[in-house]
């Protein structure tokens, strides 16, 4: 029996069906090649030749799919020999490079027809689209590579969403506005946040004074989190020998390593990880289990090659800061540490007001071992101990089989930001093969050579992407401890100038990132640019106010708060920063 989300995926697939069948009767001379579901709908990839398809043509192909929708009783599936497969689509070379591939995997392919359009398809679709595909929206063109590879010819990708009721569509369609507004790519514009400069390069950002002071916030809070719970804080350089990574595997597994560089006839790469550093420091001297748990942390800059095709403002760079930090401890000990890093997680979510998460827990492909480093009673160990640590809290999950790293699995914590969508956040990773590369030992209490296990953690995961994440699920309205101004003061008019810079000194000594607004324009105008700005509060200084040692606030939100003592407003702002008060 089908559970709900597979209907909604088959659901999506058949509308790719649809969409390839509008096309193909719109345009004619059309090459198709792909079309799957994916999380928020589906896509068809399309090589439209010379013709030029917009999202001005969007109405035209829905038209057409409701058209055509009313004739798709069921989907027919038929087997056919890749000869006949081959006489059916072999004028199309994409669909023929898929041909090809598949029936290496089986002596026969499956094709499925609806109406008059028939397609190369493994299955999984809506039983009856005649009822089922009514409530369907064209989203977005995009270019594609063929198959993901920028050596293949770049395509055409529409993209569109389906859902069973009409209110769900509706409701996507609303989240779907919202998400617009706080695209922290046009925010991050808007409020002078970062900017990624075609002199720098695709992926590596620039943080501008305001985006700078989130990220140093962030940075710092984290840090002050970790060392109350035993880490300690090191720092590595951003060059290492390309032997350091030979050594850890990744040289041979790891596809986002950079071009290496020769300095001295010796071969060095910019890192793209922390832990083989951070495995030099714990071999530094020998260890005793007295040690152990060894924390050790560092907010650190590495470097990924990523696609240019993947790469998206913040949430994917080719420079990124991760948090990261890597445990050694006993074998005994990973259970208890396991929870230690859970509940800090945990912490951080509900610290920005996420209370909706669950875990995805990576585990081996048991059908491909071959992919995996180390002994497999220790893979034994390592995955019931991730397993039994989320069971533990209780934490709803996800066990992805085949989606763990070549020296271990993982936990990532999934958290749903305040319009409902999921973001991959923590990553805890348990790993038995790189002690073994690196040689990392302890002396026991009976004075034996042991191996410790190694936690590789990251709470935020990228700071840069986290804070894309949190410019989205605020709208660019941070809690005040992160806002980057966090009050300007407004005078009515010239006169109260000095009163204003007065009480700018004042709440700067008080450690408030404040402002004043001198400006020769109406305090109404000053009013809007700053609320668009979003900055928390404004203090207000008239006549009145200086008389009584008053500032009038007004919030962000609009609300006014009239003659308030100036040791009550900076009390306020005091409270607010140390709680972490969300907005």
């Amino acid at each position: 029996m089908q559970n709900d989300n597979e209907r909604l995926e088959h659901l999506r697939h058949s509308c790719a069906h649809l969409l390839a069948a509008a096309v193909m009767e719109l345009w004619p001379d059309t090459k198709r090649t792909i079309g799957p579901a994916i999380e928020d709908g589906f896509y068809y990839d399309f090589d439209f030749g010379l013709v030029k398809v917009s999202e001005a043509e969007f109405p035209k192909i829905e038209a057409k799919m409701h058209e055509l929708v009313k004739d798709w009783k069921s989907f027919e599936r038929r087997e056919v020999s890749k000869k006949d497969a081959l006489e059916a689509f072999g004028a199309n070379e994409y669909k023929k490079e898929l041909i090809e591939e598949f029936s290496g995997e089986s002596k026969t392919l499956t094709l499925y027809q609806s109406g008059s359009f028939t397609d190369l398809c493994r299955g999984g679709h809506s039983p009856h689209p005649n009822n089922d595909l009514k409530h369907f929206t064209l989203l977005s063109v995009a270019g594609a590579y063929w198959r993901g590879s920028e050596k293949n010819k770049m395509l055409t990708r529409i993209y569109g969403t389906v859902f069973p009721k009409k209110t769900d569509l509706d409701a996507y369609l609303l989240r779907q506005e919202e998400a617009k507004k706080r695209d922290h790519r046009k925010l991050g514009k808007e409020l002078e946040l970062f900017l990624i400069s075609p002199s720098v390069g695709q992926g590596f950002p620039l943080y501008m004074p305001k985006g700078f002071i989130i990220k140093r916030e962030l940075e710092r809070w984290i840090m002050t989190e970790k060392e109350a719970r035993g880490y300690q804080f090191v720092w590595t350089p951003h060059v290492a020998k390309s032997d350091l990574y030979k050594q850890s595997g990744h040289w041979q597994k790891y596809d986002a390593m950079m071009n290496p560089m020769k300095l001295e006839d010796e071969e060095y790469v910019v890192k793209p990880m922390n832990c083989p550093h951070h495995f030099q420091i714990y071999n530094e001297r020998p260890r005793s289990y007295r040690e152990l748990p060894l924390r050790i942390a560092e907010n650190a800059t590495v470097y990924r090659f990523e696609k240019a095709g993947e790469i998206n403002g913040l949430l994917r760079v080719r420079s990124l800061t991760q948090d990261d930090s890597h445990i050694f401890v006993r074998h005994s000990q990973i259970a208890d540490e396991i929870d230690r890093i859970l509940d800090l997680a945990m912490h951080v979510f509900k610290t920005f007001g996420f209370s909706d998460f669950s875990a995805r827990i990576s585990v081996r492909d048991p059908q491909n071992p071959d992919k995996y480093l180390g002994e497999p009673k220790n893979w034994d160990i390592a995955e019931h101990a991730l397993i039994d640590a989320v069971a533990k809290r209780g934490m709803p999950n996800f066990i992805g089989e085949g989606e763990a790293a070549f020296y271990g699995p993982k936990i990532d914590i999934v958290v749903k930001d305040a319009l409902g969508r999921e973001w991959q956040l923590t990553t805890c990773q348990l790993d038995f093969v790189q002690p073994e590369n690196f040689t990392l030992r302890y002396i026991d209490e009976h004075g034996k050579e042991e191996k410790p296990a190694v936690l590789h953690v990251a709470i935020m995961g990228s700071v840069d992407r986290f804070m894309a994440i949190l410019i989205e699920h605020y709208g660019g309205a941070f809690p005040l401890w992160l806002s980057p101004v966090q009050t300007v003061v407004v005078p009515i008019s010239e006169k109260h100038n000095a009163a204003a810079e007065a009480l700018l000194k004042t709440l700067k000594a008080a450690g408030i990132r404040a402002e004043a607004d001198t400006r020769n324009q109406p305090m109404q105008a000053k009013v809007r640019d700053h609320t668009l700005q979003k900055v928390p509060y404004l203090a207000i200084i008239g006549d009145t106010e200086v008389t009584d040692n008053t500032v009038s606030v007004r919030t962000r939100r609009g609300e006014n708060l009239k003659g308030l003592h100036l040791d009550d407003f900076l009390s306020k702002l005091k409270t607010e920063i140390e709680t972490k008060a969300n907005p």
